[in-house]
C-alpha cells in the first residue's frame, strides 16, 4: 500500500494535459486516439481538443476487483484503432505496468503516452509528463471533493483582541 498521497487539482490536470499534447505534436497526425477508461478519459479529451483530432476511441480494462488486483480484461475494445497503427493511447497513470501492457499487447503499433508514470511502469510509455515515486498514491480531481474546513479561529472560545 501507498505511503505518500499525492493530490492533482483540476488545474494541474488540465495543465499536465496540455503539456502532454504539446509534447505529442512533433508525432502528428494521428488518425485517432485511444483513451484508457476510466482515468484516461479526460486527459484524452483535452489532448484531443489540442491536437485536432476527432476519433476518439476507448479500451476498458478492469485488473481490480475492489481493492485486489486480478487478472486484466478487457470489458471494451477499442475495435477502430486495429492493431493501433498511426494511433494515440493516453491514460492518466502507469503505476504497476499490469493495464500498460496489457493494452500494448491489443495495440502494438500505437503511441503509448500518459500523464503520470512510476518507476515500475514508466518503461511500457513512450512518453509522460511527470515522474511519481512508487510509493506515492495519485488522487485524481475525480477521485476528491472539495470540503468546508472552519477556520482555525474557530476552534478557540475567544480570539485574541
Amino acid at each position: 500500500m501507498a505511503v505518500h498521497y499525492a493530490t492533482v487539482t483540476w488545474e494541474q490536470l488540465h495543465r499536465d494535459a496540455r503539456a502532454l499534447a504539446a509534447a505529442l505534436m512533433p508525432r502528428m497526425p494521428f488518425k485517432g486516439i485511444v483513451a484508457v477508461t476510466r482515468g484516461g478519459l479526460i486527459p484524452a479529451a483535452i489532448a484531443a481538443r489540442e491536437l485536432g483530432c476527432r476519433l476518439i476511441e476507448t479500451i476498458s480494462v478492469v485488473t481490480y476487483d475492489e481493492e485486489e488486483m486480478g487478472q486484466p480484461q478487457i470489458i471494451k475494445s477499442p475495435d477502430a484503432a486495429g492493431d493501433g497503427e498511426g494511433f494515440l493511447i493516453i491514460d492518466d497513470l502507469v503505476d504497476s505496468g499490469v493495464t500498460a501492457r496489457f493494452v500494448r499487447e491489443r495495440l502494438p503499433k500505437a503511441y503509448f503516452a500518459c500523464l503520470y508514470a512510476k518507476p515500475a511502469g514508466k518503461a511500457l510509455t513512450d512518453l509522460f509528463i511527470t515522474e511519481v515515486p512508487q510509493d506515492t498514491w495519485v488522487l485524481f480531481p475525480w477521485d476528491t471533493a472539495p470540503l468546508f474546513v472552519p477556520p482555525l479561529v474557530s476552534n478557540k472560545k475567544e480570539c485574541a483582541e
